[in-house]
């Protein structure tokens, strides 16, 4: 018998093991074998029955209202698969269901043994809600980390958003609870209940795969039934070096590249778009769920969903799969530095804090109002590096851009002193956080062949691109900040006064291979009263366009791969804003299709020339020519392939063409202008060589041969030797 205190307990769902007294259970007080008791919460019933499948049929056994409730009934025989037949006043007919309390749990000992120990790399299979047959009928499982509840409910479409009715079970010492609720629960919205010291609270699953439409904020049960068709796409990218191939990258932010569209919708656009211009992999701004539109994504609740505003996430993995079969990469955005503060998402998920770090100088980020995870919680490491497998593997993603690393290396990041605490030893690295990416990028390029892991560090933190097994953080790619920073400062000088700023523009090339760099005109570059690309050059029109066109010839021909925001292609002259598409119509201009016709062309050279790319991380695969011309404000460099073919490159970042030219080079005979930003074509003058250069075996500046050539105004060119004649 349940004293009264038990049976509120349960009646409310507030019991912490109610399989314990719900459900089938053997009766204590007859033979054993003989009867059982059945137990069952049925709020506002007329009357319950308990339908048990016998060797003769079907037995029927009435159940007693115990009250608040709970109903009891003892049944003959030994404990078996039952159902339940509620009768409600005024229904015509009773209802009849499984029962969530009669079935085990769906996962076991050794998922919450490596949940627990921060192990399980695919976590998301045991958490989170699921789709299932358990036992034989057809439901969904829901699993939820909350180790400071006192209990914990479900509330949903599927039981009135009354909670009471399907409290979940605790798996011990985990801090795992769990519930295995029959029927069919497909697209059905649910959040979790939790008691906590202080009460109740809701919040969403952390581990959802799929979510209601911003601003509703509840998770939804979902499943995919997508077929994948990139069979040939994985074996090739599993068979590649990433670190060492060509990857040219369009970062887009989805909701403002054509507003509208959705993940199927921007599948043959974005293709149309990639094969104009020539990139080799797009780059998506955070699809992970988030409340806030203008976040742009990097305030994540739902780290395992897909945002809805563009679909259901097969529409996503359809995308995917459509880029992989038109043969682009696809890399996505990732935010592990921290969360934003909603009550009814991860923070204080229990009660508690739980993702977040306890102290508030450890679990607060001051710039932009958000917590930091607890880098060093087995289970919330673990959720982070599952995370990141996650979209490898179910979403087939080619690579991770990490966010703001540099807010999670250092603990003074952002912090006056005193706001900060240091580590154990007194100093400012998070020893935690360092940990927890090195972990994240061993398991990620262990699990996923030809994969890449990227760095958003902007400082100059060493190793981040060396092994893991080397003290280094294991990433494949960092930002190069400093290029950027100092480029764009060169770049945004008149070019009457540019000679005093020469070390801006030849400074990357003294650190160019201490790590594996990419070289990013970012969002970030473009925001915020930033202004574009374009509206950062001075002069006039033609000469802002005619600035950018020898700007993105520097950035291709310079180690390292590239990476360029959406509308920088074409030259949008307005500021990019989230909430307004880009300015496609520029396009009608024909300066600014010249712009992308460069762009295009930039991109074929660079994936057909093997010297543009693969000895990025060799100093052996750069040369300079001339890097101290600051009078001409021109610079001129080699780059090398793997066979001894090479290809040069001369920007002339002066107002004025630069005649009479004479530059040394490895190989005397014909070079063929295999790029010139100032051709007509491109929106240019049109100032060049008539597509070739002659090298004569004259020596010059250290070098065996030597060519004499123009060099048009605010302009790049690159040159390739057509028939390599290689002199005494």
């Amino acid at each position: 018998m349940l004293d009264e205190a038990t049976i509120q307990q349960l009646a409310e769902g507030a019991h912490p093991a109610p399989h314990d007294l719900l459900g089938a259970h053997a009766d204590a007080s007859a033979v054993p074998g003989t009867s059982h008791v059945v137990r069952a919460v049925r709020h506002l019933a007329e009357a319950v029955t308990v339908l048990t499948e016998t060797d003769t049929g079907q037995a029927e056994t009435p159940m007693e209202h115990l009250g608040h409730g709970l109903w009891r009934a003892v049944v003959t025989g030994p404990i078996r698969p039952y159902r339940l037949l509620t009768a409600y006043d005024g229904d015509e007919a009773a209802w009849e269901s499984e029962d969530p309390y009669r079935f085990t749990p769906t996962l076991g000992e050794l998922d919450l043994h490596l949940w627990r120990e921060g192990r399980h790399e695919q976590a998301w299979q045991v958490l989170g809600s699921r789709l299932r047959e358990h036992e034989g009928v057809a439901g969904a499982s829901f699993a939820v980390w909350a180790p400071n509840a006192r209990a914990v409910r479900i509330i949903g479409d599927f039981n009135d958003w009354v909670g009471r009715s399907h409290p979940m079970r605790t798996m011990g010492a985990s801090g795992v609870w769990e519930l295995f609720v029959p029927g069919e629960l497909e697209h059905s919205a649910y959040k979790y209940e939790i008691l906590t010291d202080h009460g109740w609270v809701t919040r969403a699953d952390p581990m959802a795969r799929y979510t209601e439409v911003p601003p509703a904020t509840a998770s939804k049960v979902g499943t995919s039934r997508f077929v994948w068709s990139d069979d040939d796409w994985m074996r090739s990218r599993a068979a590649k070096d990433p670190h060492n191939s060509p990857m040219s990258v369009y970062e887009l932010h989805f909701g403002s590249w054509r507003p509208g569209l959705g993940y199927r919708e921007m599948a043959d656009a974005l293709i149309e778009h990639l094969e104009e211009t020539g990139f080799t992999h797009v780059e998506f701004m955070p699809l992970a769920e988030h409340p806030y539109g203008p976040s742009w994504g990097y305030q994540v609740t739902g780290y395992f969903a897909p945002t809805s505003r563009f679909g259901h996430p097969d529409d996503l993995r359809y995308l995917i799969d459509r880029l992989h079969r038109a043969g682009y990469g696809v890399l996505m955005d990732w935010v592990p530095g921290h969360f934003p503060k909603d009550e009814w998402a991860l923070a204080r998920f229990d009660g508690q804090a739980l993702y977040e770090h306890p102290d508030p100088r450890r679990g607060d980020q001051p710039d932009w109002g958000t917590h930091v995870f607890d880098f060093g919680r087995p289970e919330v490491k673990n959720f982070l590096v599952a995370n990141a497998v996650y979209w490898m593997e179910e979403f087939h993603i080619d690579g991770l851009r990490v966010d703001a690393v540099a807010s999670m290396l250092y603990l003074d990041y952002s912090r006056k002193e005193g706001e900060w605490l240091p580590n154990v030893h007194g100093g400012r690295e998070n020893l935690e956080a360092i940990a927890l990416l090195q972990e994240v990028n061993a398991t990620v390029y262990r699990r996923c062949p030809g994969v890449i892991m990227i760095a958003e560090e902007s400082t100059s933190w060493p190793g981040v691109t060396k092994p893991t097994d080397a003290s280094g953080l294991g990433f494949g790619l960092k930002w190069n900040m400093g290029w950027m920073h100092d480029t764009l400062q060169y770049m945004a000088v008149d070019p009457m006064y540019r000679s005093h700023h020469h070390g801006d523009i030849t400074f990357s090339f003294l650190y160019a291979f201490s790590e594996q760099f990419l070289l990013p005109i970012s969002h970030d570059e473009v925001v915020h009263g930033k202004g574009s690309l374009l509206g950062k050059m001075p002069g006039d029109q033609w000469q802002k366009l005619a600035s950018v066109r020898a700007y993105l010839t520097f950035m291709w021909a310079h180690p390292g791969k590239q990476l360029l925001f959406m509308g920088q292609e074409f030259g949008q002259p307005s500021e990019w804003s989230e909430a307004r598409g880009l300015d496609w119509w520029i396009l009608d201009q024909p300066v600014h299709r010249g712009l992308m016709s460069l762009v295009s062309q930039l991109n074929r050279v660079y994936r057909d020339t093997e010297a543009l790319w693969l000895r990025d991380n060799e100093p052996g695969g750069f040369e300079w020519i001339d890097g101290g011309n600051s009078a001409d404000n021109l610079v001129a460099f080699l780059r090398w392939g793997a066979g001894g073919d090479p290809v040069a490159a001369i920007v002339n970042f002066s107002g004025r063409p630069v005649e009479g030219y004479r530059m040394g080079l490895p190989f005397a005979g014909e070079w063929e202008e295999i790029v010139n930003s100032d051709a007509v074509e491109f929106g240019g003058s049109g100032v060049g060589n008539l597509g070739t250069v002659h090298a004569v075996a004259e020596p010059w500046g250290g070098r065996p041969a030597s060519a004499t050539l123009t060099i048009p105004p605010l302009a790049g060119l690159i040159l390739k030797p057509r028939a390599v004649e290689l002199q005494a």
